[in-house]
């Protein structure tokens, strides 16, 4: 079936200064989709059929540097018309999580590994669909002859492939790329499903899948034969050692890895005209447990909620990116803001201003996984008691980091009411525990997977509250301070302690990263527990 771009229609008058790099990329598309075989020839629409509809998206592509790179055209269904049980069934489809990506650059830094990054061209076109799905003749696509006299509006065309925007492409494609990987004897696991790995008599490679995006790590021969073997398979465009993926900008230096994310942050900043704010040395101020002096309390009978036309909730997403990726030091402060999305007032309104002009004078600031033997993790634990006085409820911190640098962290508001710094020290470390077995579990078996050796000690979990780590090590004590507090939370970490997976240590507080997660400190604690868990400028570096 022959295609072309038509030379009239509403869709193409209209005429910019770059309309010749986009009408390239359209016809690239429409090229790419006729040799994949997208579409069956087209038909008059059977009775009874839900037809979906599609449209086209077009995209500039950026790189590290934040420069056009390429103009990119997709044809994409509109999969919300398909209907559930009849157009698809599952829609499932794993993606590497930030915390394993995280920890594989820390292993790419201390094993001195290579970390290249490939893009599958029109990755879900390779996926078969398993439901029988018609769609809307898309504009560049001919009638032919046995049609022409027919109107467009009654022909439509099924479907071959899993076209970008269906309900279960996402799926479909996963399923291609795994059958093909294990095909080649890699392994996954359910733990990490988007991790293959494969290991050989000299090395060993691992490929990291974020949909289209594969991170190929491993020793240079293995993954130089990775990337022939998916080259051979599929349409790759290989983008050479990673600089650039999922939004985080990769720097390879001598001393080991940097991540950070300038570039977004100035895009941020200038977002919300924050770009020229005179910079602060903490993300947010000192707070007052008083309940009527503190500045994060909720709104007031007396004072007006914001209105549409303040952004609220589009800077707080933008700030959670940043916490939950690269930027550990505005967790607390973008956690405790989050809060008040349904109701934000000018106060909370001034709090996510501060952190924008703490950010402006941080940009560079990143994560500076160095070249180090030492690769053993390491946790720390803490909770700030009532640090939401209003609704009686603590916060939960925990961070955990491989060589010296975070690769997990959490700042989050106990659902519990913890009726003494005990008890919400105890809630804080159980939460900690158990975010500790998963990163065991996944670092366990890639490193095993790979053939690292791996020494199977326990991990310790630090903890600033002398008397709970003495009722942790020694089990549930029944009296007047530990009666209320539900056993479950002693005997699942005196278990882990038992098994030899948790090993719980006191730390003094001002040494306990953790604070950085629970509570506004000083800028003099605060500075030095963020050099504690390894963030750097980058013109430091």
């Amino acid at each position: 079936m022959k295609m072309m771009i038509p030379i009239q229609g509403p869709f193409w008058n209209v005429k910019r200064h770059d309309w010749e790099e986009w009408q390239k990329t359209i016809q690239i598309e429409l090229f790419s989709l006729n040799n994949k075989n997208v579409f069956r020839p087209i038909v008059i629409t059977p009775e009874n059929i839900n037809l979906v509809g599609y449209k086209w998206v077009f995209v500039r592509k950026v790189n590290e540097k934040n420069e056009v790179t390429r103009y990119k055209a997709r044809l994409v269904a509109q999969g919300f018309s398909q209907r559930p049980g009849i157009d698809f069934e599952e829609t499932y489809s794993p993606v590497m999580d930030a915390i394993t990506f995280r920890f594989l650059m820390s292993l790419t830094a201390s094993k001195n590994l290579e970390m290249h990054l490939m893009d599958v061209v029109t990755a879900y076109l390779y996926g078969s669909l398993d439901n029988d799905i018609y769609m809307k003749l898309p504009e560049g696509l001919k009638m032919p002859e046995a049609l022409k006299e027919k109107s467009r509006e009654i022909c439509s065309v099924k479907l071959q492939r899993s076209l970008y925007g269906l309900k279960q492409s996402g799926r479909m494609w996963y399923n291609r790329l795994s059958e093909y990987l294990l095909s080649k004897g890699y392994v996954n696991n359910a733990i990490c499903p988007c991790v293959f790995i494969k290991k050989s008599s000299s090395g060993f490679v691992i490929i990291a899948v974020y949909v289209d995006d594969l991170n190929i790590i491993g020793t240079q021969k293995e993954v130089d034969d990775a990337r022939t073997h998916m080259k051979e398979e599929f349409e790759m465009k290989d983008l050479g050692k990673t600089k650039f993926c999922l939004g985080l900008q990769i720097e390879h230096l001598r001393e080991g890895i940097f991540v950070h994310q300038s570039n977004y942050t100035k895009r941020l900043l200038k977002r919300f005209y924050m770009d020229k704010a005179t910079p602060l040395s903490t993300p947010m101020i000192g707070r007052s447990l008083n309940v009527e002096s503190d500045p994060f309390r909720p709104c007031e009978d007396s004072e007006k909620i914001l209105g549409p036309e303040v952004p609220y909730m589009s800077a707080i997403g933008g700030l959670l990116y940043l916490a939950n990726c690269t930027r550990p030091d505005i967790a607390f402060a973008t956690n405790l803001l989050a809060r008040y999305s349904s109701a934000p007032t000018r106060r909370h309104w001034d709090g996510i201003k501060h952190v924008f002009r703490y950010l402006q004078g941080t940009i560079d600031l990143g994560l500076m996984y160095f070249r180090k033997p030492e690769f053993g993790m390491v946790g720390f634990a803490d909770a700030g008691y009532l640090s939401d006085p209003h609704k009686a409820r603590s916060q939960t911190g925990y961070v955990f980091t491989i060589g010296g640098t975070a690769i997990s962290w959490r700042s989050q508001k106990q659902t519990l009411v913890a009726t003494s710094s005990n008890h919400a020290e105890t809630i804080a470390f159980h939460e900690a525990c158990r975010e500790c077995v998963w990163l065991r579990s996944m670092s366990q078996h890639i490193q095993e997977a790979s053939g690292i050796v791996n020494e199977k000690e326990p991990t310790k979990i630090f903890e600033d509250n002398s008397f709970c780590v003495a009722q942790l090590k020694e089990d549930y004590i029944k009296s007047d301070r530990t009666k209320h507090i539900p056993p479950r939370f002693f005997s699942y970490i005196r278990e882990l302690e038992k098994n030899k997976e948790v090993d719980i240590e006191y730390v003094r507080s001002c040494e306990n990263p953790a604070d950085l997660f629970t509570k506004a400190l000083p800028t003099t604690t605060f500075r030095k527990h963020v050099y504690g868990i390894r963030m750097r400028h980058l013109r430091d570096l």
